[in-house]
């Protein structure tokens, strides 16, 4: 096994899949999908291969979560990363609004950017046109782009690869993606500020861990796709709020079928959310504080039924961020109503517990030895003492529990792999 810092980091199970390592040293570093292990950084085995990993740790947000620098005034900043203004909303586009995973905000704003020529273009991810369970890292510089990329994408997803062909030109890019895709992407603009120049906003959605491979395959086999077919669509979410997760696919007679498709409860809360990888269960921001703009369901006001229009909570969390959205909903971009700045907890209860429960796993992975990420600038033990006694017995237990069960002490190793 390589011995350079970027495979110790996927090998001790500290690696996120944000692709920044790879967009950064694309000669060198290459994402691949594993479909056990999610995906992953493969570093190329000669000493160029190695000098690149040596500078890429500076890039990777796996390993260490850094909150350091944030302006943190108050209880709320303290749990939730800078919080200067909240609002509940939608796009005021139907088509976007319709197709988007809750309000369509994130699609409103980043086409707002494009629109009002703050930006020449829009990463994000979407899906791959030849395997619809696979991602992609594009950019987009019209409508029509950024629709392709509508609705959650809930598998493993490479946004900051993307970096490779920002950094090949000189156009200002939005950055879209999952709270730790955005946190290597502003190690990127700390360590390169040319770089970080072309990258003028970031805008991170919620996010609760992404699923393997494995699990899209046990969805697809939920929505009865046939083995053989060929898939050419896989929604979420979408198409309501929070939507329905459905396939579509080409049978071996050239016919077109679409399944009738299951609610975003079963297959996230029955199918995929069991594997998300170890990464994600030790994630200590679910909610984008290093972003410009975080986006999430508001589901204090959860929807009658999944075809209801959606609503988005949105979050301005710098200066940047809070006149994007207001010049949005002031030229009617956005319909969005102010909200209290502690509505998040209200919105996504359970995502403070896991940040809480964080500290708990933390202690009993180094407990027995095991490596776990490093936060600085988080109040994770207050947390953890904020939970329930049973929770905070859970959150050691359970980890010692899952280490077994899931034998988190072997190496992780990239091995069946597909580009």
């Amino acid at each position: 096994m390589s011995t350079d810092p970027i495979s110790t980091i996927v090998a001790k199970n500290l690696c996120t899949g944000c692709g920044a390592c790879a967009g950064v040293f694309p000669s060198a570093i290459q994402m691949f999908e594993d479909p056990v292990n999610g995906r992953r950084p493969v570093v190329e085995n000669s000493i160029r291969g190695k000098r690149a990993a040596e500078a890429a740790v500076a890039v990777c947000g796996g390993a260490t979560g850094d909150w350091s620098d944030l302006q943190c005034q108050d209880d709320i900043d303290a749990d939730w990363g800078p919080v200067s203004s909240v609002w509940q909303g939608w796009a005021a586009d139907p088509e976007v609004r319709q197709s988007g995973s809750s309000g369509g905000a994130v699609t409103a704003l980043a086409l707002f950017a494009l629109e009002t020529a703050q930006a020449d273009g829009v990463a994000h991810i979407a899906a791959r046109p030849d395997d619809p369970r696979l991602n992609q890292a594009v950019i987009s510089r019209d409508r029509a782009g950024l629709m392709r990329g509508t609705g959650s994408r809930y598998a493993q997803a490479s946004p900051a690869e993307a970096i490779k062909e920002i950094a090949a030109g000189t156009d200002r890019v939005v950055f879209v993606g999952k709270p730790c895709d955005v946190a290597s992407v502003k190690r990127v603009s700390q360590t390169q500020p040319s770089l970080g120049d072309q990258i003028p906003l970031t805008i991170s959605i919620f996010c609760a861990g992404a699923p393997n491979l494995q699990a899209t395959d046990r969805l697809l086999d939920r929505l009865e796709v046939p083995k053989q077919a060929r898939l050419v669509d896989l929604r979420y979410r979408g198409n309501g709020w929070p939507g329905r997760m459905q396939a579509t696919w080409v049978g071996e007679d050239g016919t077109e079928q679409t399944s009738e498709g299951i609610s975003y409860a079963e297959g996230w809360g029955k199918i995929l959310q069991s594997e998300r990888r170890w990464r994600c269960r030790m994630c200590a921001d679910h909610t984008g504080a290093l972003a410009d703009i975080s986006v999430g369901d508001p589901w204090h006001t959860p929807p009658a039924d999944q075809s209801e229009a959606g609503q988005s909570l949105i979050v301005a969390r710098t200066e940047k961020g809070q006149k994007l959205i207001q010049d949005a909903i002031r030229t009617g971009v956005l319909i969005a109503t102010p909200q209290s700045r502690d509505v998040i907890e209200r919105a996504q209860p359970n995502l403070k517990n896991n940040h809480g429960a964080v500290w708990g796993r933390t202690l009993a992975m180094r407990a027995v030895g095991l490596p776990a990420p490093k936060t600085k600038g988080q109040r994770l033990f207050e947390l953890w003492l904020g939970l329930s006694t049973k929770q905070k017995v859970q959150s050691v237990l359970g980890t010692w529990k899952r280490i077994l069960r899931e034998r988190l002490w072997r190496k992780v190793s990239i091995s069946e792999v597909a580009k």
